[in-house]
């Protein structure tokens, strides 16, 4: 069973004056089990609208989709969903601790197994020390965390997170990145939208580039680095013991290394040249 199928998904909203807007237009793509997929693309793209459809937060035009084979207009499709929006906007009074309580009876969960995990995800978050003051006077990242806390807290199989580095600072980013790579390692599912192509580069398996509601492009992350591919910058130790730092094509990597013995060099270092997931992103987005 797939986490995510997405068919034909569609919706247009009413403009100023009757006209339409189409945020979504015919878009198709599907997640599999263990799988980090990136849903990439610039503003206002049609990504949250994406995941506001499948969370039941807006109804699509057209088309269908299923969350753990269930239709997305079922509440039950979403019990095994952990979500956080673009926004996370929560009832400012309650600290972060009271809050988590409610969303675990929200799920049902077991007193005592709600009380581990809130401290488990309050500590995780960096959220221990101000989990009793009221969330009013959080700051931006505060509020990132926690919204992802909730997201955590009674351990679903699939996630789906709306620019979840949002108004994180480094640290919190790194943080955020670890999160999700153990998330996979635990078998877990996520789908998370993003702009920033270094999200995707470092955590994703497969990646999806949506521009103006069109689904231009869905390819594994190494499938696209490797198109990348230049060639190799290596460094090698002469038998004079200088090092030097050449560049090699690649389609001739392997008859450089057969050269280099005979010339009694070391490699020491292969360091690949290559476009990044940035440059693969602007290719496919950018006016031409």
């Amino acid at each position: 069973m797939q986490p995510i199928e997405i068919t034909e998904l569609g919706k247009v909203f009413k403009g100023k004056k009757g006209a339409t807007v189409v945020a979504l237009n015919g878009i198709s793509l599907a997640l599999d089990p263990g799988e980090v997929f990136g849903f990439l693309g610039p503003n206002g793209a049609g990504k949250s609208t994406t995941i506001k459809c499948l969370m039941g937060l807006i109804r699509p035009t057209s088309g269908r989709a299923t969350i753990m084979g269930q239709d997305i207009a079922s509440p039950e499709a979403r019990k095994r969903v952990g979500f956080l929006p673009e926004n996370p906007a929560f009832y400012d009074y309650l600290s972060a601790e009271e809050y988590l309580q409610f969303v675990g009876r929200v799920f049902d969960m077991p007193n005592a197994l709600l009380k581990q995990r809130s401290e488990e995800m309050l500590k995780l978050l960096e959220l221990w020390e101000a989990r009793k003051r009221p969330m009013r006077g959080y700051s931006k990242g505060m509020v990132q965390r926690l919204g992802l806390a909730q997201a955590l807290l009674h351990d679903p199989d699939l996630y789906i997170l709306d620019e979840p580095m949002s108004g994180l600072d480094p640290i919190g980013r790194a943080l955020v990145k670890e999160i999700i790579l153990d998330l996979k390692q635990r078998g877990k599912s996520v789908f998370f939208s993003t702009h920033i192509t270094d999200d995707v580069e470092k955590i994703c398996d497969r990646v999806g580039v949506i521009n103006k509601g069109e689904l231009l492009v869905v390819d594994s992350v190494e499938s696209i680095l490797q198109r990348g591919l230049k060639g190799y910058t290596v460094q090698v130790m002469n038998p004079d013991g200088q090092r030097e730092e050449l560049s090699v094509e690649k389609s001739g990597l392997q008859a450089f290394i057969l050269q280099a013995a005979a010339r009694q060099q070391s490699i020491e270092n292969i360091a690949p040249k290559r476009k990044d997931m940035e440059a693969f992103f602007l290719e496919i987005v950018a006016p031409k």
